[in-house]
């Protein structure tokens, strides 16, 4: 497994790999009607502004690729998009083919995100997560705390998203809050 700084070239596999996790692990959560309706190219088309607007918003994409090179998952990360005071940074996604989960991908993911926004001068960070995603564990598991809530709407789905959130990046930068 390799995980490197994303490229312009990865997008339509970025924008693949976030219609199919969706599909994969949001089914029976989100409506079968929104998640049939994501598309490829609109989802490359979203991927391609944030790409291109990543240098001034201070945010940034890693991938990470399997043994024959294709992008089985990705991380985007960055700047907290709300100007919270207490959690400097966010990862803002991070998705991974179900077929790829559990194998240290996305603990290798988080790692680059924590260490680049070290490099930014960000010592802490949160992730949204929808309340109903399996997912949970993971982050506990990295010693994510749970801090904020709030409901957001999905096409006719209203749900409930739970941030995760690090006051101290430290241990996720090094990999001991990882291993």
């Amino acid at each position: 497994m390799i995980v490197r700084e994303a490229t312009n070239s990865d997008i339509p596999a970025i924008a693949k790999v976030h219609v199919d996790s969706w599909r994969t692990t949001y089914r029976g959560i989100v409506s079968d009607e929104y998640l049939e309706n994501l598309s490829y190219k609109k989802r490359e088309k979203i991927w391609y502004q944030i790409f291109n607007d990543a240098p001034q918003n201070n945010s940034f994409i890693y991938v990470a690729e399997d043994e024959s090179h294709h992008v089985v998952g990705f991380a985007d990360g960055g700047l907290e998009r709300t100007g919270n005071l207490i959690y400097r940074g966010e990862l803002n996604a991070i998705y991974i083919l179900k077929s790829h989960q559990k194998q240290g991908m996305g603990r290798k993911l988080v790692q680059k995100v924590a260490q680049r926004l070290g490099q930014m001068e960000i010592r802490s960070m949160l992730v949204w997560v929808l309340a109903d995603n399996p997912a949970h564990r993971f982050y506990e598991l990295l010693g994510g705390q749970k801090v904020l809530e709030k409901e957001i709407e999905r096409g006719s789905n209203k749900l409930t998203e739970i941030a995760y959130g690090w006051t101290d990046i430290s241990n996720l930068q090094s990999g001991s809050a990882i291993e």
